[in-house]
């Protein structure tokens, strides 16, 4: 199947009509999401079950991500303010005014380990991919299940990007397999390197959230359990 996305045609090998509940997750708006995604993993030469480097596929979306320490006329004042007391509150920025060479920037938060970034990357090259545009500069934060969130793209648009970029980085096939095959979803967020939070994100809107807890019934258990002090500790 061609697919064009983003103004790039993408080959995917996949027929949609031969494809069962095995390969696609239940309901429509999360099939689609997995067909772009299975589009870029084909246009990334990424294996069916093999991790996704968003890194190397970020100059095929005209993206420059650049060191946040390259970043000249911020004051140490700050500096200090976005790498200490708001590093939590910022995943990542994309410039919407491009190079003259056509590229884009991107700032990651260097105080985000690289699973993280890979989250926030990927999302801003399914933005280009996707064919949306931004008004202003995105400034992507951390938004509730550390999902991040562009606030200057349309709110379908957000949603989009990220859901389209966690099923390219953890496609819905290779995680069934291992969910069945009894995988944590530390193990499978290490074989996948993305963080643990986007594996449990992706597992409960592909539906395998019931097939997973019966198989780690103490390790949902447990995150309840400090769920539950931690509401507790903010109470009192």
């Amino acid at each position: 199947m061609v697919k064009s996305i983003g103004g790039l045609t993408l080959q995917v090998s996949l027929d949609r009509k031969r494809m069962d509940q095995f390969t696609l997750p239940p309901g429509e708006k999360w099939r689609q999401f997995e067909l772009n995604a299975l589009g870029l993993r084909d246009f990334a030469g990424a294996r069916l079950d093999g991790a996704l480097n968003p890194f190397a596929l970020a100059r095929f979306a005209n993206l420059l991500v650049v060191d946040f320490k390259q970043i000249e006329g911020l004051s140490a004042e700050a500096r200090e303010h976005l790498l200490g007391s708001a590093s939590r509150e910022w995943s990542g920025g994309a410039c919407s005014r491009a190079l003259p060479d056509g590229r884009k920037i991107i700032i990651l938060n260097p105080n985000h380990g690289r699973q993280r970034q890979h989250s926030t990357l990927m999302e801003e090259i399914c933005h280009v991919f996707l064919g949306h545009t931004p008004n202003r500069l995105a400034i992507v934060t951390e938004g509730k299940g550390g999902k991040s969130a562009a606030r200057d793209y349309q709110k379908a648009d957000e949603e989009a990007a990220y859901a389209t970029g966690a099923a390219a980085l953890v496609p819905f096939s290779a995680l069934r397999r291992l969910v069945l095959l009894g995988r944590s979803a530390g193990e499978i967020a290490r074989h996948f390197r993305v963080s643990r939070q986007l594996v449990l994100y992706r597992l409960k809107v592909t539906r395998l959230w019931s097939l997973y807890k019966s198989a780690h019934p103490a390790e949902v258990r447990s995150v309840k359990k400090k769920r539950s002090s931690e509401r507790d500790s903010r109470l009192q």
